[in-house]
């Protein structure tokens, strides 16, 4: 009597093995459209859990900054730029600070070997995962626009070029986030690397960039959040540059590919592992 198995002798008939093996090829892959909204749906439900929280903390944060600055800053570019500012930040929390430590955390529990084991594109879960998140922007972006256009006297008619500003910016933002959660090795390291990247939007985006030295004002360049602001900013003027808007908004387009192509191939690396 042979004790190898009937599934593996030499011309035996292939049973579970076999089958199983020809499942999975013939098994269609996920496409990415209905991929990345499935995981858009299943996050955007998990965060609504904390959306109040969420929208009081950021729009709390920004409109405190905006009244603080009404202090030192009278009017003209100056507080155009710090409306602008104030309001990319509530983005700026949420892309940076919260998916940082979204993924982080995701990263260290082992959750990511849940999504490794779906048909799913790893570009569906960074992107479902960071518009989600950034679905909670939209009100609070608004709210602080509003109140600064209300503190400073400025005009609202041009409340609308926030529309393109928020998806824009957020997935710059976000792929820089989403990265610094899957690449840090701990998550308390993904933790303060999202409150680096917070705190440089709010010091770089948010300060009038004259007031700035030479140095600083590189490093604002960097930082994909301030061409949203320079975008939103640009509108407040009586005749507004829309050319100028728009390649604001470009830069932060080619950004946001690039930052989430990485942030892509950060996830692939870390469910592997």
């Amino acid at each position: 009597m042979s004790v190898v198995p009937a599934e593996i002798r030499p011309g035996a008939v292939r049973t579970v093995p076999e089958q199983a093996r020809r499942a999975v090829e013939l098994g269609p892959p996920a496409r990415f459209g209905p991929s990345l909204a499935a995981v858009y749906r299943a996050q955007l439900s998990r965060a609504r859990v904390a959306r109040i929280p969420l929208l009081f903390v950021a729009v709390f944060q920004s409109v405190g900054i905006t009244v603080m600055m009404r202090g030192v800053v009278d009017g003209g570019p100056e507080a155009w730029a710090v409306v602008a500012g104030s309001s990319v930040l509530v983005v700026a929390y949420v892309a940076l600070n919260l998916l940082s430590q979204y993924f982080g955390q995701l990263r260290a529990s082992g959750g990511l070997d849940h999504y490794a084991t779906l048909p799913v594109p790893p570009a569906a879960v960074v992107l479902g995962a960071a518009a989600a998140y950034a679905s909670f922007t939209v009100p609070g972006t608004l709210v602080t626009a509003l109140f600064g256009c209300a503190l400073f006297g400025l005009p609202v008619s041009n409340l609308w070029v926030l529309l393109a500003v928020i998806p824009l910016a957020g997935a710059a933002l976000s792929g820089v986030g989403a990265a610094c959660g899957l690449l840090a090795p701990r998550p308390e390291l993904a933790t303060l690397l999202g409150q680096l990247g917070m705190s440089a939007a709010l010091l770089l985006g948010v300060l009038p960039a004259d007031r700035m030295p030479g140095i600083v004002r590189l490093a604002r360049d960097l930082l994909p959040s301030t061409y949203g602001v320079e975008a939103y900013a640009r509108t407040f003027g009586p005749h507004p540059d829309w050319g100028v808007v728009l390649a604001d908004l470009g830069v932060c387009a080619g950004v946001g590919v690039l930052s989430l192509a990485v942030a892509t191939r950060a996830y692939r690396r870390a469910a592997v592992r």
